[in-house]
């Protein structure tokens, strides 16, 4: 795998000649509970673009740790940023990729919030608009794990399982299992439909929403197997498109 920051000017030359497709793994700051460290979104998204690198020839580049929390931005550990410096942020360092000879730009992120979905995607679109030749994909791994359920219903015991629950606690026991401390108690948050409020650690205490009990290392090894060869999938499809 090659990972850009630890690359030679000369390593980086030679490189582009074998590939113009960067991967930037993207999450948050943010609580995962009691037992998940605040970078779980983003070692996520570290892990996945890591055995990406071992499977087919990308750069991998330095991660980027803050995105838009809004559910959890009460709760301690979370450093949420506003949509406007995550778009600003992407477009900079996107238009630094193209300049460099990158032309497959690949922003996958750990983190599912709507907004901060939104956020990337739009800063995606405006790089299309900006650069024809650059092509651009936004993976929210949250979409591929739901792709690798429907394919593999068994794979994950808790139904609507999500933040800090059993699939990321089963993530994290397979990739960083010396940042897992133990587990924690099933909880679901009880936000009111339609209506913004906000104490929001008050509708969800503990910052848990599933059921981490269930995880297994072993679990989180396929699970993150899984994903990375869809990604890669994904990438083959962005690289070998003719309509940009």
């Amino acid at each position: 795998m090659a990972q850009w920051e630890n690359l030679t000017m000369p390593g980086l030359e030679s490189l582009r000649r074998q590939t113009q497709t960067v991967i930037l793994p993207l999450g948050s700051l943010e609580e995962h509970g009691p037992h998940l460290p605040l970078g779980t979104d983003t070692f996520h998204a570290m892990e996945v673009a890591r055995r990406v690198g071992l499977l087919r020839p990308v750069l991998v580049v330095p991660p980027l740790f803050y995105g838009m929390c809004r559910s959890t931005r009460e709760h301690p550990g979370t450093v949420s940023i506003s949509g406007e410096a995550l778009r600003t942020l992407l477009l900079a360092v996107g238009r630094e990729f193209y300049r460099q000879g990158m032309r497959h730009l690949v922003f996958i992120s750990g983190h599912a919030g709507g907004t901060h979905i939104s956020a990337i995607l739009e800063a995606g679109e405006q790089l299309l608009a900006e650069v024809p030749e650059v092509r651009v994909a936004v993976v929210n791994l949250l979409d591929l794990l739901r792709e690798v359920v429907a394919e593999q219903p068994d794979l994950v015991k808790t139904r609507g399982d999500s933040h800090a629950g059993e699939v990321e606690t089963a993530i994290m026991m397979a990739a960083y299992p010396d940042l897992v401390r133990g587990t924690a108690p099933e909880e679901w948050p009880k936000f009111p439909k339609y209506v913004l409020v906000r104490n929001k650690r008050r509708y969800w205490p503990g910052g848990v929403w599933g059921n981490p009990a269930p995880a297994t290392a072993a679990q989180g090894e396929a699970i993150l197997a899984a994903e990375s060869a869809r990604l890669a999938m994904v990438i083959s499809t962005l690289e070998e498109m003719e309509d940009r």
